[in-house]
């Protein structure tokens, strides 16, 4: 066989052998980004369960005679930020995440100080419907606790594929960047104090 030929098989062998990984690399790349876009909007759906709760809890601790209106408020308002703020997978920038973050957080709060405020109504906590939205209340938060784990770790197998030699050089080509997930709120890292 002549050197020529050679080199060219060399080349095309090569050129298929890249051809083949750049393919393989970009449809993994993919099939990361849609895994995390599926967990990214069970996600969201754990939140937008919740939401939907709010207003049957609302109304349900309304009926209790003399209950606290502000803290009803705050709940009405806070369940409004945290749907008004509409994430799609593609805008998961720490900027993004940390007002979504934010907003659910608030609607956390003040659901636990609406719950906390229930205490002091006996009548209210007899209620079976209370008692039913309560126990769903507190399903929904286990699913959302459960969601967003599963959405990190796609978020951290999609971010290692992204990142890593050389799939970051193709990754970079055809506009794959790494994603945020979802962080430790700020203080968590403390332990609570408690006294008796």
């Amino acid at each position: 066989m002549k050197t020529g030929t050679i080199v060219t098989l060399a080349v095309v062998g090569l050129l298929a052998i890249f051809f083949f990984m750049g393919c393989n690399g970009f449809n993994g790349l993919v099939k990361q980004d849609e895994v995390v876009k599926k967990a990214w909007n069970d996600v969201q759906a754990e939140y937008q369960n919740r939401a939907d709760l709010v207003p049957n809890l609302v109304n349900t601790v309304k009926g209790a005679a003399n209950f606290e209106q502000e803290t009803l408020t705050k709940v009405i308002e806070a369940r409004s930020k945290a749907t008004s703020i509409q994430l799609k997978a593609e805008d998961l920038t720490p900027e993004n995440m940390a007002k979504f973050e934010d907003a659910q957080s608030q609607l956390s709060g003040a659901l636990s100080r609406l719950l906390v405020t229930v205490e002091k109504y006996p009548e209210l906590k007899a209620v079976q419907g209370f008692q039913q939205l309560q126990g769903q209340l507190e399903g929904i938060e286990n699913n959302i606790k459960n969601s967003r784990k599963v959405f990190n770790e796609a978020i951290n197998g999609y971010n290692v594929k992204v990142r890593s030699f050389p799939m970051n050089i193709l990754a970079g080509m055809f506009g794959f960047s790494a994603k945020e997930g979802f962080k430790a709120e700020a203080g968590a890292e403390k332990a609570p104090k408690v006294e008796f």
